[in-house]
């Protein structure tokens, strides 16, 4: 079992909030790679850690007999970097990270709001998931669908944006 790799580079050891204090981690990580790599390969690379976590996961709930330790955040980069995947899903040069225009850092923190309300609320199918689903899967599993949602809504909410700039200009 790797702790470094499962609490996130021991964010997940932060005494308040280290599912917040992940999220902020896999945010801050996965702005400056999805612009060098691209959504495709962010993607790729999100399923990857993914499958390796499930197996990490299920090595530390087996060693310590417990489930969901609160500590584990690499759930947490899992579901931003997807939700990052899907919502400001273009490739940039750096320069162009905080240009307004093309909306990657506004849509990279909506994702990151988005992402955390659901994470928290667990509405619909990832409160189930949370509750039905054992071991690795059902850790990594509720915010695999709880970043899906994030990336759709923010992509959505920023498309609104676009549609109502056009409107009122």
């Amino acid at each position: 079992m790797n702790w470094f790799f499962i609490t996130l580079g021991y964010s997940g050891l932060f005494p308040k909030a280290p599912g917040t204090v992940g999220s902020l981690v896999a945010l801050i990580i996965g702005i400056p790679a999805l612009a060098y790599l691209g959504s495709q390969l962010m993607f790729t690379l999100t399923l990857l850690i993914t499958a390796i976590a499930v197996k990490e996961i299920n090595k530390y709930e087996k060693l310590n007999d417990t489930h969901d330790d609160k500590r584990i955040v690499i759930d947490e980069l899992a579901g931003m970097w997807l939700a990052l995947s899907i919502a400001p899903g273009i490739m940039l040069d750096m320069n162009d990270i905080f240009s307004y225009e093309n909306g990657f850092l506004i849509q990279s923190v909506m994702a990151f709001v988005f992402f955390r309300f659901f994470d928290i609320k667990k509405p619909s199918i990832i409160g189930k998931i949370d509750r039905k689903v054992s071991g690795g899967l059902g850790v990594m599993a509720d915010d695999i669908v709880a970043g899906f949602a994030a990336g759709i809504s923010s992509a959505l909410v920023w498309q609104i944006i676009l549609k109502l700039q056009l409107y009122f200009s």
